[in-house]
Formats: C-alpha cells, sequence, structure tokens
C-alpha cells in the first residue's frame, strides 16, 4: 500500500510539481508577536467566501429569479429538506464575512501592513472588500421578500445621490424607475455571474501577493534586531492554527444558522407602506446616516450630494494611503496615517450605532 502511495505521489509530483510547492511552504514563515491574531482574519474571510460559494450553488438548485423568486425561497425556506438550514447558512456567513473582511482590512490597517513592497495587496484587498459589498446587497433583495424591497429602494438612494451618474446608474441596476421583476434578475445576473467573475481572479491576485511578499512585521516588532523576532513556519504550524481558526468559524456560523434561521417575510407588495424603521443591511448604515445628517443640515440634493462626497473623498484617501505612509518608519506621516484610521473607525461606528439607535 505505502509503495503504491509512493508511486501515485511520484507521478504526481512529476507533473504538478508538489516538492517544490512544498519546499517553498517550509520555507515560508509568519511573523510572532502579541498581536498575531490579526493574521487569522484574511484566511476566515477566505472561508466565508467558501461557504458562500458552496451553499450559494446548493441555493441555485432551487431558486427562480423574476416573478417566482418569493415563492422559490419560501419553496426553499419551508418545504425542502434542509433548505433552510442551507438558506440561513449563507445569508449568516454572507454577514460574517462582510464582518470579517471590515476586520481584516482595519487590522491591515493598523498594522501598516500597505507599506512598501504590499501596496498592490492593500488595493487589491480594497476591490474585494467593494465586490463584497455589492455581494451582500445584490443577493439581498433575491428573496423579494417585504423587508428585502424596501431596504433595497432605500439603499439604492444612496448611489441615487451621485452627481450627474447616480440617477442613470441607479436605473440601470434597476431596470426601470422601480424596484420589480426586473431588477431581481438583474441583481441575480450580478449576484451570481458578473460578482463572482470580478472577485474570483482579484482573489487569486490578493493570495498570490500575500504569498509573494509574506505577513508583515508590525513597526515596534521590525524595529527590534533580528535576534528578537519570532516566527513559525507557514507550513504545518501556522496552517494548522489557521484551520483551527476555520473551525471556529464553522462553529459559529453553525450556531447562528441553527439557533437564529433566517426569517422569510411577507411577499413584497409595492402597494403598500414601507414599514416603520425600514433601513438596509448594517454594512451600509454609516453611509446611510451620514446622508441623513447632511440632509438634515442641507435639505435637498445639496446635503444627499455632500454625503456621498465626504464618503467617496474618505474612501479615495483610505485606499491611497500607501502612496502617503509608504516608508517603514514611524514618523510624522506614520502618525497621522494611524489618526487617520482612528477617525475613520470611529465615524464608522458612531453613525451605524447612530443609525439603529434612531430607528
Amino acid at each position: 500500500m505505502a509503495k503504491l502511495i509512493a508511486s501515485i505521489y511520484g507521478w504526481v509530483d512529476e507533473r504538478l510539481g508538489l516538492e517544490e510547492l512544498l519546499k517553498f511552504a517550509k520555507k515560508k514563515t509568519v511573523p510572532v508577536h502579541k498581536h498575531s491574531f490579526w493574521y487569522y482574519w484574511g484566511g476566515i474571510s477566505l472561508f466565508f467566501f467558501i461557504v458562500q460559494a458552496f451553499t450559494g450553488v446548493l441555493l441555485l438548485v432551487y431558486y427562480r429569479p423574476g416573478p417566482d423568486a418569493y415563492e422559490s425561497v419560501r419553496q426553499i425556506t419551508y418545504e425542502i429538506h434542509f433548505g433552510w438550514l442551507i438558506r440561513s447558512a449563507h445569508s449568516w456567513s454572507a454577514n460574517l464575512m462582510v464582518a470579517s473582511v471590515f476586520i481584516h482590512m482595519f487590522s491591515v490597517y493598523f498594522m501598516k501592513a500597505y507599506r512598501a513592497p504590499r501596496e498592490f495587496g492593500w488595493w487589491s484587498g480594497m476591490l474585494l472588500l467593494i465586490i463584497t459589498l455589492l455581494f451582500g446587497f445584490s443577493g439581498y433583495l433575491l428573496p423579494m421578500d417585504e423587508l428585502a424591497y424596501f431596504a433595497t429602494k432605500v439603499g439604492l438612494e444612496i448611489p441615487n445621490a451621485l452627481p450627474l451618474i447616480g440617477e442613470p446608474m441607479t436605473n440601470l441596476f434597476r431596470g426601470g424607475l422601480e424596484v420589480g421583476e426586473l431588477t431581481v434578475q438583474r441583481f441575480f445576473a450580478l449576484h451570481v455571474v458578473v460578482m463572482p467573475a470580478l472577485f474570483l481572479p482579484i482573489l487569486v491576485f490578493h493570495l498570490w501577493l500575500v504569498q509573494k511578499h509574506g505577513n508583515a512585521t508590525i513597526p515596534s516588532e521590525a524595529a527590534k534586531p533580528k535576534s528578537e523576532q519570532k516566527s513559525i513556519p507557514f507550513f504545518p504550524n501556522f496552517l494548522m492554527n489557521d484551520l483551527a481558526m476555520w473551525l471556529i468559524a464553522l462553529n459559529v456560523m453553525a450556531l447562528c444558522a441553527s439557533l437564529f434561521p433566517w426569517d422569510l417575510g411577507e411577499p413584497a407588495d409595492p402597494l403598500k407602506p414601507a414599514p416603520t424603521g425600514i433601513h438596509p443591511e448594517w454594512y451600509f448604515m454609516s453611509a446611510f446616516q451620514v446622508l441623513k445628517i447632511m440632509g438634515n443640515i442641507f435639505p435637498g440634493a445639496l446635503g444627499e450630494g455632500l454625503g456621498i462626497t465626504i464618503f467617496t473623498l474618505g474612501l479615495i484617501l483610505w485606499t491611497l494611503i500607501p502612496l502617503y505612509d509608504g516608508k517603514s518608519e514611524n514618523g510624522r506621516r506614520a502618525r497621522n496615517a494611524t489618526y487617520f484610521g482612528l477617525l475613520a473607525l470611529g465615524i464608522l461606528v458612531v453613525t451605524t450605532i447612530w443609525g439603529y439607535a434612531v430607528l
């Protein structure tokens, strides 16, 4: 048996170069320090994406976009064996993935892991974050229940507030002036075709950059003498720890999906008034609240335009931070970048909580 396994391994190795991959994996190391915990969030985000892909394919077997969207989701939830669990796992993993990506982004930012030569890792990660948010937004409408319908209408007011391009772009995504069956079909195409086609190559590029440059050492550790810097081999030590984190993430998602199954409300009725307290998903609440604040200070299109401008400008500055703080030193620019990160995090948290508090 051992000879057969060795023969098969040799045959595969000759064609795929497995030994070269193992040598590379054994050479790769990961820094060890008191902030090493944050290294795992990129892998956790990847795990939730894999769950999304797996459960999404299972849901595709029964989901029907268009006029029967709500009925197909009702059948999945109440009639298909374990359909409720698959749908709940898909919804919970989507939210947990967004949360993980945000945690990963902020940990990378405050650990200064965007500095040279990792600028493209930061920029590709920002693209993945934006596409992840679009994944969530496009998928939220697909059940076409009352909450999804009105929340999508509210959420579309954010891009609609963009000057010049906002209204025609929003109408293009909606398939008209109102959210309806065409909107579901277009969001479905975005969710299962366009977004994955954009996401996967950028993800592969991002993972390749991580392997090429390795995990960044935080500035306080990098300043220590080489003899005092600790690390562990990526394979098998860090990989085993990473898989343990995946197991924890799986258990968290399974508990959420089974104990708090995702609800399905009443079918959407455009003629009914919107339920009280309607709002977009939590990861868009900050932008929604900023628009409301600006709208109260400057009524009309001016307030909406200012709100969108503030968020757009902040996102551009956030994305371009490697061009400002790109050197591995703790000077004035590094401190300013840290203050900017704390400000951005504070605004995001405060406006999100504020948005829910005033519902």
